[in-house]
C-alpha cells in the first residue's frame, strides 16, 4: 500500500454556493499544511477576492455556470496533485486536532473513503472502543476519498443529493473499504449552499431531491423499482399542491409543485436541468 497519508498529501475540494456566511468559519478551522480548492458556483468574485487574501495555499475558481455538486468536485479533483481529497461542505467546522486524531487513525489503514462522525451523532454510534466502523455509506459533506482507488468519481448527471451514496454503492461494488471514523466534526446542515430560509433554493432542493431519488435507484436497480418506490410520492405531492393551491399557502404550493415536476422529469428521463434563480416555475 502506497499514498502516504500525510498533510501535505490531503486537498479539501469545497464546492460553494452563496455560502458567504459559512465559508470562513469553515477554512479558519482547517490545517494550514493541506492545500485547498474552493469551485466556486454563483459567480461571486468578490468573495474569490476577499478569500484569496485571506488564506495561504489555496486556489479559487469560479465556474461559468452552476454545474452542480458533483460536477464542481469533480473539477476540484481533476487538478488536484495529492493523492488523497477531502470532500468537504463550507457549512462544516473541522478543527485541527479533530482532523490531526483523523489521519492518525487513518494511517496505514486501506480504504477508499473514510469520514468522520457529525458531532450530533457521534454519541449515538456504537463503535465498539474501535475507531474505525467499516460501513457502506458515509454522508457527503466530509469525506476523505484515495484518488487511486477510483477510474470515476462523482456522477455529474446528478445535480444534487445522494451523489455521494451513489459514489460509495460504485466503491463497494468494486470491494473497496468505507470507514466511519470516530472522530467528530461540526456541520450545520442545509446551510452549505445558501441560506436554508431561501425560497429559491428550497425550490431546488425539493425539485432535485426528487430527481434525483428516481435516477439513483434507475440507475442501481432499474425504472420499474424505482417508479413503484417513488410512485406514492408522486401523487401525494400532486394532491398537496392542489390542497395549498386552493388553500393559497404559496410556499408549500411551490414546494410540492416542484417535488411533482421533478419526478415527472425523471420519470420522463430529461436531465436534471432546474437551476435555482434561472428556472422560473
Amino acid at each position: 500500500m502506497s499514498n502516504s497519508l500525510i498533510k501535505k498529501n490531503i486537498t479539501f475540494v469545497i464546492t460553494t454556493f452563496k455560502s458567504r456566511n459559512t465559508i470562513f468559519e469553515c477554512l479558519d478551522s482547517l490545517e494550514p499544511e493541506c492545500k485547498k480548492i474552493i469551485i466556486e458556483n454563483s459567480n461571486d468574485i468578490n468573495l474569490m477576492k476577499e478569500i484569496q487574501d485571506r488564506y495561504q495555499n489555496l486556489s479559487y475558481h469560479i465556474m461559468p455556470n452552476n454545474y452542480g455538486y458533483g460536477k464542481a468536485n469533480n473539477f476540484g479533483i481533476q487538478i488536484s496533485v495529492t493523492d488523497y481529497i477531502f470532500i468537504l461542505n463550507p457549512d462544516t467546522k473541522f478543527d485541527k486536532i479533530s482532523f490531526n486524531r483523523f489521519i492518525g487513525i487513518l494511517n496505514n489503514k486501506d480504504f477508499s473513503i473514510a469520514a468522520p462522525t457529525e458531532i450530533n451523532e457521534i454519541e449515538k454510534i456504537n463503535f465498539e472502543k474501535n475507531d474505525l466502523m467499516n460501513v457502506n455509506t458515509v454522508k457527503g459533506f466530509a469525506m476523505l476519498l484515495r484518488k487511486s482507488d477510483f477510474k470515476n468519481f462523482f456522477d455529474e448527471n446528478i445535480f444534487l443529493y445522494l451523489e455521494e451514496i451513489d459514489l460509495c454503492l460504485n466503491a463497494k461494488k468494486n470491494k473497496n473499504k468505507i470507514y466511519l471514523v470516530n472522530v467528530p466534526i461540526v456541520h450545520i446542515g442545509a446551510a452549505s449552499h445558501g441560506n436554508k430560509e431561501d425560497f429559491e433554493m428550497e425550490k431546488s432542493r425539493n425539485w432535485h431531491w426528487m430527481w434525483s431519488t428516481f435516477y439513483f435507484n434507475r440507475k442501481h436497480y432499474g425504472y420499474l423499482y424505482s417508479f413503484l418506490i417513488t410512485f406514492p410520492k408522486f401523487i401525494s405531492s400532486f394532491l398537496k399542491f392542489i390542497l395549498y393551491k386552493i388553500t393559497n399557502n404559496h410556499n408549500k404550493k411551490f414546494y410540492y409543485k416542484m417535488r411533482f415536476l421533478g419526478l415527472l422529469n425523471s420519470y420522463l428521463l430529461k436531465k436534471s436541468t432546474y437551476r435555482p434563480y434561472v428556472n422560473k416555475n
